[in-house]
């Protein structure tokens, strides 16, 4: 399910042309760790750890504190009880705005403090997961991460990749994943 939306993006996201994730279901997701925030206190997020509980939505966005990437921390912290259910956590992962990231993952209207947000500069985890933004025919001022999500099972493997930049499919993609694998593994 590979398709882009562009609406309700920054002016300068319009003339996105995101790679798509080449970190296709069936592979292993690469392992990684990085400063975090949830409710606006840091810590160090260890996706090892996460996979240790459950499924992990790890959804990369591009900046905190814009348009799109409010709209798509609302909508997960307002679904984060049906992800816990499930037995699945989420993890948020932006290399823009690092230094707001403490007041996006506690502000009401963002992650309410529902779920961490980690910080990658460069957008190093990104590349890792072949998910940073491009920007069609333009040199990007910095490195930022496409909207981009995977569901990783405890065993690593990824179940699936969705690359779109509309914020609002990401929650229901990944729900519909990590629901479908859970009625196979109780």
């Amino acid at each position: 399910m590979r398709r882009i939306i562009v609406g309700g993006v920054a002016a300068a996201l319009l003339a996105v042309a995101p790679a798509w994730a080449d970190l296709k279901p069936g592979t292993q997701a690469p392992d990684f760790t990085a400063p975090a925030y949830l409710a606006g206190k840091p810590f160090t997020y260890r996706l090892a750890d996460a996979l240790k509980s459950g499924p992990v939505v790890v959804y990369f966005f591009p900046s905190a504190h814009t348009s799109g990437c409010n709209i798509e921390a609302h909508l997960f912290s307002e679904a984060i009880d049906q992800f816990k259910a499930q037995k699945a956590s989420v993890i948020g992962v932006t290399a823009g705005k690092v230094a707001e990231l403490a007041d996006f993952s506690k502000e009401t209207e963002h992650c309410g403090g529902k779920f961490p947000v980690a910080a990658d500069p460069g957008a190093k985890i990104a590349k890792q997961y072949d998910a940073p933004l491009k920007m069609a025919g333009m040199t990007m001022p910095m490195d930022l991460s496409a909207r981009t999500s995977y569901v990783i099972v405890p065993d690593g493997e990824v179940i699936l990749a969705y690359s779109n930049m509309s914020p609002t499919d990401h929650v229901s993609q990944t729900l519909g994943a990590v629901k479908a694998w859970r009625a196979k593994h109780p």
